[in-house]
């Protein structure tokens, strides 16, 4: 089979290509290296791809890329690419995110349509929740995103069920809820929690550290993509960890984990960030079979080796 996957060089997309290639199928990767975080990181990420025979990188943004010629004959697309960040979607940058979560998701689907694609798995957001009224949230529950990156992840999961419910399309959206691990991007919590903690540096908290959220590890969401190939067209799963755990719970994990006591420094909730999240994964479970297998302080503990063995423990933090 030979499956697309855009935002190949990410964090989660990277995880995923490598997991279609041991399986033995192709994969082209698309990626636009936007500058969100370090280009070299990215590139890194991809390093175990681009030895791979069946793999093929295509440095190209969605906005100007062919993609009838690009979908045409795949099995395929998982849509991971999106400008991330809750927080740096404020003011003008939202330009960026109605861009390239919105727009780029749009002419994906048109593309999906005209070459009539298989299947296409999209990757949403437990952020398109907000502060949900009930916990554990269900697929059904009505969304009401609290930053303009919820927005933009919502109005994509829109485009997805419209393009099915009107002409067609294969589509299944997967709403991740907090996503760690290995490779995981610079600006994320327990990259920052996990070197800090290490280098004995003051670990730097929005918010009291009683805020609440689903982790799910990277190795589950790749999994997730792969079911999805199978589940209901139209349909949007929630995609969890399995547990609900504060954000002191997951501090005092990571103390043990570097084998010294953290110097944790709170600082005032930032706009946009919700006080809990917890996934109902119901749905995911019974049509798609999905299970977590990682729970939180062994991923951890990847995460801690991981950054360990890159060297990124001592790296100067861009």
């Amino acid at each position: 089979m030979r499956y697309v996957v855009t935002g190949a060089a990410g964090f989660i997309g990277s995880h995923l290509c490598e997991r279609l290639l041991a399986e033995g199928h192709e994969v082209v990767g698309v990626d636009s290296f936007v500058d969100y975080y370090p280009e070299r990181l990215k590139r890194r990420n991809l390093a175990g791809c681009l030895e791979r025979p069946g793999f093929r990188l295509i440095e190209a943004d969605l906005l100007a890329l062919d993609l009838e010629a690009l979908l045409r004959g795949a099995a395929a697309v998982f849509h991971q690419a999106a400008q991330a960040g809750v927080r740096a979607s404020w003011g003008e940058n939202f330009r960026l995110y109605t861009d390239c979560n919105v727009l780029a998701t749009q002419r994906l689907l048109e593309a999906a349509r005209q070459v009539g694609l298989p299947r296409f798995v999209y990757a949403s957001s437990s952020s398109v929740y907000g502060d949900a009224q009930q916990l554990p949230a269900r697929e059904d529950a009505r969304p009401q995103p609290v930053s303009p990156y919820g927005v933009s992840k919502l109005a994509a999961e829109h485009l997805c069920y419209l393009y099915w419910k009107n002409f067609g399309v294969p589509t299944v959206s997967l709403r991740y809820f907090t996503v760690y691990g290995e490779r995981q991007r610079p600006d994320m919590a327990f990259h920052r929690f996990l070197r800090w903690g290490a280098q004995g540096e003051p670990i730097r908290l929005f918010g009291d550290g009683a805020q609440s959220r689903d982790f799910t590890y990277v190795g589950d969401i790749v999994e997730s993509n792969l079911l999805a190939l199978r589940g209901r067209e139209g349909a949007v799963y929630n995609i969890g960890g399995g547990s609900r755990v504060t954000m002191n719970q997951a501090l005092a994990i990571i103390e043990r984990l570097v084998g010294r006591p953290l110097d944790v420094r709170r600082l005032e909730v930032q706009k946009g960030d919700v006080r809990h999240t917890a996934a109902d994964t119901t749905l995911a479970r019974t049509e798609l079979g999905y299970s977590p297998r990682v729970g939180l302080e062994e991923g951890l503990s990847r995460e801690l080796r991981w950054l360990q063995d890159e060297g990124l423990l001592l790296a100067k933090e861009t």
